[in-house]
This record gives structure tokens, sequence and C-alpha cells, in this order.
């Protein structure tokens, strides 16, 4: 058996899994995002922010993906709303059945808002449907402009960019200009925030953005 074959049998495996997941989110009115980046981009900083921000207006369940420890789901659980920690023992990234199993530890039905934090890697998480409403794509002005030249699939997958770590830019060499241009060239629908999880600029229109899609 090809190594194409295998692939399509656990993907399509996985779609059974992200379809009857996305029917839960739905039945329970979740907005439900798929957070996705390389490793130290700020991901968890920018979950808490979020929090932060919203918590109150509106109710938020956290769903983490490691490959080792729970550190993210400690910073999280400090925040005093829902989370539960999935770690993949070295995969690299998160798959269907591992949501649905970390969703029995979350009473979504109660949630208007569920963030699935992924692994850090922007090549697998592409191609695996969580059952989420859309895919985010978070970069960083500290891995350079060039990041959706080379990860396109991730790029075209999302529907919202998000560039963070913005108040770095005058100290690198790296154009938010010239990242925009390659994210939009990749796909040209994508949605994008520039953010900064120390001077706070930008997660007003993010959460702003987050609540116009909410379904409650």
């Amino acid at each position: 058996m090809s190594v194409i074959q295998v692939e399509r049998k656990v993907l399509a495996k996985n779609d059974i899994i992200a379809n009857q997941n996305r029917e839960t989110f739905t039945n329970n009115k979740n907005f439900t995002i798929n957070l996705v980046s390389s490793p130290g981009s700020g991901k968890t900083s920018l979950v808490e922010k979020t929090i932060q921000h919203c918590n109150g207006k509106f109710k938020i369940a956290v769903i983490e993906g490691d490959v080792q420890t729970d550190l993210d789901a400690q910073r999280i659980d400090k925040l005093n709303v829902p989370v539960a920690q999935i770690v993949t023992n070295g995969g690299c990234h998160l798959e269907a059945n591992l949501v649905k199993d970390a969703m029995n530890d979350l009473n979504v039905e109660d949630i208007d808002l569920v963030i699935i934090e992924n692994v850090g890697n922007l090549v697998c998480p592409a191609g695996y449907d969580l059952g989420e409403d859309m895919k985010v794509v978070f970069v960083s002005v500290t891995e350079g402009d060039d990041k959706p030249l080379k990860y396109p699939a991730m790029f075209r997958n999302a529907a919202a960019c998000v560039i963070n770590k913005i108040d770095l830019v005058p100290y690198l060499n790296c154009s938010v200009e010239e990242l925009k241009k390659n994210a939009l060239s990749i796909n040209p629908q994508l949605k994008i925030f520039l953010t900064s999880c120390i001077t706070n600029e930008g997660i007003d229109e993010w959460c702003n953005w987050l609540r116009s899609n909410l379904k409650k």
C-alpha cells in the first residue's frame, strides 16, 4: 500500500470525527477557532489577553495542545475559564479524536467561544480538520516576513491571520507590510490583525471580531 493511500485513510477517518465535533459545536452554538502557529509566536499570550479582555462579555473555553507538559493549560486555568489539556507525547499536531476526548472535560453547552490552541507547527495542522469553524494562523514579526511563502498551505486554509509582537518591529529586519502582502498573495480573503500582547495594540479589534462571529 502506498504512503498516499495510507494518508488518505488517516485523513478520511479524521474527517468523520471532525464532522461529529462540528455537529456538537453547531448544536451548542459554539464559535470554534483552531489557532495554529510555529512555536514561540505568542499564541498562549494572545489567548490570555483574549480571556482577560472578553471574559464577562461572553463565555470562553480553551483546549490546549502541547507535545509535552501542561504548562500552557496551567496559565489558562489561572484565568478561571474551562480548559482541557491535550498532551500529544511527541505528535506534531492535534487530531479530531483528541479534540473529541477533550470536549468531554468541558461543558460546551454553556460556552460561546471555544479556542483550540494547536501544537506549535505550521505544517501538519494545515491538513487536519478538527471540527472548527475556522483556522486562524498566527505569526510573529520575529519569524520574518516570508513565513506565508514558506508555509502556504496553512495560510491558504486559514480564514484569519494574526501578526503578533508588532512592538518589536523597530528592532527587527521585518516588514509588516511585506508580511501582509505575502499572506494575501496566498489567500486574498484573509482577515488580518496586527497585535502586541505587551502594549495591547490590536487586542480590541481582535476581540471585537471574535464577538461578531458568536452564534448566541
